[in-house]
This record gives C-alpha cells, structure tokens and sequence, in this order.
C-alpha cells in the first residue's frame, strides 16, 4: 500500500512538470505595414493612416524630439 503510494505521488509530480506542446493554430494573422494603420482612434494628429509619406515624416520629426543635441540648441 505504501509503495503505491509513492508511486502515484511520483507519477503526479512528473506529470506537472511536463511542458504542453507549443503550435501555431490556424487564427494567425499576416502582418500588414506599420503605415496602414492600427484601426484604432489614437493617432499623432498630423498622421494619416495609410499614408507612407506622411507615415516616414512622423517617424523624423518624432526621431527629432528624442535627439539631445536639437533640444540643447
């Protein structure tokens, strides 16, 4: 009685330690350009979704604001 005992606790304790097979299900979705948009409300105003050229200006003048040496002069 006791030996099954251990082993069932045995068996318990390496069956929680086992990792659940990890797969790519059938709802994966393709990647669209970062300009078209998210869809959502929250937008830089100025940014049009959709829009390359005005999508790479928000990305300069954005990369401006960050840089150290524009805000110092």
């Amino acid at each position: 009685m006791k030996r099954s005992l251990i082993l069932i606790a045995a068996l318990a304790t390496l069956a929680a330690c086992t990792e659940k097979p990890q797969t790519l299900g059938s709802g994966v979705k393709l990647d669209a350009p970062a300009f078209q948009g998210t869809g959502m409300a929250f937008t830089v105003p100025g940014w049009k979704p959709g829009d390359k050229a005005s999508w790479e200006q928000e990305l300069k003048t954005r990369t401006q604001n960050q840089n150290e040496y524009t805000k110092v002069n």
